[in-house]
């Protein structure tokens, strides 16, 4: 089944990024991603959908959305908004309410950044997502890549580290965000999660020292989702844009920082008495389940049945697991990158009943 790279959250100068559209294009061409998903705060901007191409290249850009409450002090409960077709920010004092107005427009709807922490040091404020009574979203944004640098600058000085050496910086999701996620699979809910850049392409001084803070092209190089698809992209904008969100509402895809090496070519599977299933799909437990998983190269490579960790593989490309019990599966894999464990893919759950 065709895979497609997708590198999504993002902002341009219609909210609070440094770059236009034509930059996130040119950006994203040179990562060699195949689309992106612009969401800008509280806008939906129109007349950037559609392929861009350079010589024998091209990328998909859609745009969604980023929805918060302004008049809300912190300004928390971000959802992104993909496929809604129309402005929702309207909605966003009430969660519930925007939720339900996402999805009766047609759209899907994640919380962003469910763990946002604090960067005093830079002025920026907890903006978590604080409303846990809401149902009926689509899923859940596991690893945000800013969010995480937000865990790692107590001072202006890391700060500056790291924006000379952004490629130190990622490590794995924020642990509390897979514990929650994992608590949200196990009441029975089917909830998709997807790994957003959170670009800006944020300009930071400090003395004479100028520097963008994770340019777009090194973002789209780092934290993806992946879809996989039961057709490849034809060119029209339209289909393509139905096939790649219906792909995502169903959790066919998986999150994989391609950093440290490409994760193209991922698959979880599951194989039983009377059908096959992937990643989002359920599948019967009856007659057993044979579970599959194959690399694009070595890692340590982590089976997860309910939130726990039940059978690990070291420095292997594929695995295998037979089970009759019910639950939700899911794989994690690591591999070492400038001398570190880092995580490396998140599956979404394949769900065994």
């Amino acid at each position: 089944m065709p895979e497609v790279i997708v590198n999504l959250h993002m902002h341009t100068r219609y909210s609070d990024g440094s770059g236009t559209h034509q930059d996130i294009a040119k950006a994203a061409l040179a990562a060699g991603v195949d689309a992106v998903i612009v969401t800008d705060h509280n806008v939906l901007v129109q007349g950037f959908e559609g392929y861009y191409k350079e010589k024998n290249k091209k990328i998909l850009m859609l745009i969604g959305e980023e929805v918060h409450d302004q008049a809300r002090d912190p300004q928390k409960n971000h959802l992104l908004v993909f496929g809604g077709g129309r402005e929702l920010a309207t909605f966003a004092h009430d969660p519930q309410l925007l939720i339900d107005r996402a999805q009766v427009s047609g759209g899907l709807a994640f919380i962003a950044h469910p763990d946002d922490p604090a960067a005093p040091a830079f002025r920026e404020t907890d903006i978590s997502w604080e409303d846990w009574s809401v149902r009926h979203y689509t899923g859940i944004e596991l690893w945000n890549a800013l969010s995480e640098l937000k865990t790692i600058v107590p001072t202006i000085f890391h700060g500056a580290f790291y924006a000379l050496f952004p490629a130190l910086v990622a490590h794995q999701p924020i642990p509390n965000t897979v514990l929650k996620w994992d608590e949200l699979l196990s009441t029975g809910a089917q909830v998709v999660a997807i790994g957003g850049s959170d670009a800006h392409a944020l300009h930071m001084s400090l003395g004479p020292i100028s520097r963008v803070i994770f340019p777009y092209e090194f973002h789209f190089r780092t934290v993806n989702t992946h879809l996989i698809l039961p057709e490849a992209l034809s060119g029209d904008v339209n289909i393509d844009k139905k096939l790649i969100y219906e792909a995502m509402a169903a959790g066919h895809c998986f999150v994989g920082y391609d950093l440290p090496a490409p994760t193209r070519g991922f698959h979880f599977t599951a194989q039983g008495l009377e059908k096959n299933a992937i990643m989002g799909d359920e599948i019967p437990a009856k007659g057993g389940v044979t579970l599959q998983a194959k690399l694009p190269s070595d890692a340590e490579i982590r089976l997860l049945k309910d939130g726990v960790v039940i059978n690990t593989w070291k420095n292997k490309s594929s695995c295998v697991h037979i089970t009759t019990d019910a639950g939700v599966y899911r794989i994690e894999a690591y591999r070492r990158y400038l001398g570190k464990l880092r995580g490396w893919i998140y599956s979404n759950p394949i769900y065994v009943r």
